[in-house]
């Protein structure tokens, strides 16, 4: 019975972890029944990491965010081959993002990984949200639930688990869930017809995984986040829309839940509330048994019960023989290469205003390129090395916050902002320095303001594509 106990809350465990092959205390945690790690690009992952925790646990759920656009694990350090999912619904070509899905399937499943994070089916209602913006498909239910399927089934018909994202929904919100606990404003009705629509078209779809908002929704539950709320897990996902396969937390260390409860109190609240799953985007060996320990003394004081504890590591073990099941499909993808889809999506969804051509090396002004937690800091913006890979001697001028622009000379300008249309002081800057160079040419990498400057390139994403797009736009 202790053994057994001890090795089920093992099981719901998913831990990330420092470095870049797998620390003793994740081997042994996997000899004792981790069901699952989560990675990251600190990991530098590659076959030697993912042979490493495969040997001592073939049947792990490996997971990693690999969204495409801006949230990129794999691709870090140039900018993701993908536009990303707002630059997927500007085109509104469901055959193109179920290929793009496919070919990031394709990614994961030559590196032996069971599950994305993704996509993000939230529908990005209020503009000035902090976090979700381009990686939202855009700010209609319709078009976020028909790439939402499009996108789950291009990622599991390459033979990895897909995980649709943050349930009930982060897209009307204007707080960051990794810095604060944000709230939304909505009633049950709203929530029925404009944040649920997607989860429940990917629930038809067959989608293995839900990953769980940290949202306050008072419609919903007015004490606790949605994550460790049962009414929103329990009787909305599972009882309402009929979801059975693994359910995700977010990282339980995002301030959202970690300003409220401590690791162990988060973690056996999750699972009481139906999750099935504990993602820790960082965790130690003392950090993950204590919550292990949490788990066994809920279960033994009678707090969570045990049935619910093995229903969890059920789904979790589920999801493995799901992957399992399917390594003829990523067999098959492996042969299905088609590394011009990305950019082929990103060009499609360039939207320009005004007429203008770069024939001799501009100054670039990258006006605010700090995005969100979510977003690994090392991601470059792309635009001026894209733009350099065509004119040399491109020069680049980063801004502080509300920094001053700097003095311009006869050169072409470039202004490179992301979100302009959520920050006033960008669009400031952008009008400052339309006063100075009425033909410098604006580039926004996320969710633009209306156009202004000679030429307005709006890429509607944040990627290495997205970027060689844009300077291609420019330059032919």
């Amino acid at each position: 019975m202790s053994d057994e106990l001890t090795r089920l809350a093992m099981t719901v465990l998913h831990p990330g972890f420092d470095g870049t092959s797998a620390p003793d205390w994740v081997r042994r945690a996997l000899g004792e029944g981790l069901g699952g790690v989560v990675l990251f690009a600190r990991n530098s992952v590659g076959e030697p990491l993912m042979r490493q925790l495969r040997a001592e646990s073939p049947d792990v759920v490996v997971a990693i965010d690999e969204e495409g656009g801006t949230v990129t694990r794999l691709e870090v350090a140039t900018g993701s081959s993908f536009p990303g999912n707002r630059a997927l619904g500007v085109v509104d070509d469901v055959r193109l993002t179920e290929q793009v899905g496919r070919q990031i399937g394709r990614m994961l499943a030559e590196l032996d990984i069971t599950l994305d994070y993704a996509p993000s089916a939230d529908v990005n209602a209020n503009p000035a949200n902090p976090v979700i913006g381009v990686r939202s498909f855009g700010p209609s239910p319709e078009l976020v639930a028909r790439h939402t399927v499009a996108y789950v089934e291009g990622l599991q018909g390459a033979g990895v688990a897909a995980c649709a994202k943050h349930f009930p929904g982060h897209g009307d919100t204007v707080t960051d869930s990794h810095l604060a606990l944000p709230t939304v404003h909505a009633s049950r009705e709203l929530l029925a017809e404009r944040d649920l629509p997607p989860f429940r078209a990917a629930i038809e779809a067959g989608v293995r995984s839900i990953m769980s908002g940290h949202l306050l929704i008072p419609a919903l539950d007015p004490s606790v986040p949605a994550t460790l709320s049962r009414t929103a897990m329990t009787e909305l996902l599972r009882g309402e829309l009929g979801f059975d396969g693994m359910l995700v937390t977010d990282a339980i260390e995002m301030r959202a839940v970690a300003a409220m409860f401590s690791p162990g109190e988060i973690v056996v609240r999750a699972l009481g509330a139906g999750v099935d799953a504990i993602c820790v985007g960082l965790a130690t060996e003392d950090g993950l048994r204590a919550m292990r320990d949490a788990i066994v003394a809920a279960v033994r004081e009678g707090t969570l019960p045990e049935e619910r504890l093995a229903e969890a590591a059920g789904r979790v073990m589920a999801l493995s023989s799901w992957y399992a099941d399917r390594a003829a499909l990523r067999e098959q993808v492996r042969g299905d290469v088609d590394e011009s889809v990305g950019l082929r999506a990103a060009r499609a969804a360039l939207t320009t205003t005004g007429a203008a051509h770069l024939d001799r090396a501009p100054l670039v002004v990258e006006v605010n390129t700090r995005f969100s937690q979510a977003v690994d800091p090392a991601t470059p913006t792309g635009i001026t090395a894209a733009l350099a890979s065509l004119l040399p001697e491109t020069e680049r001028v980063q801004l502080e916050l509300e920094g001053e622009l700097p003095s311009f000379d006869e050169r072409p300008v470039v202004l490179v902002v992301h979100d302009a249309a959520r920050h006033a002081w960008v669009r400031e800057a952008v009008s400052r320095a339309l006063e100075a160079r009425p033909d410098a040419i604006v580039v926004d990498t996320g969710i633009p303001a209306p156009p202004e400057g000679a030429a307005h390139v709006a890429t509607h994403g944040l990627s290495r594509v997205s970027a060689l797009a844009a300077a291609e736009r420019l330059t032919r």
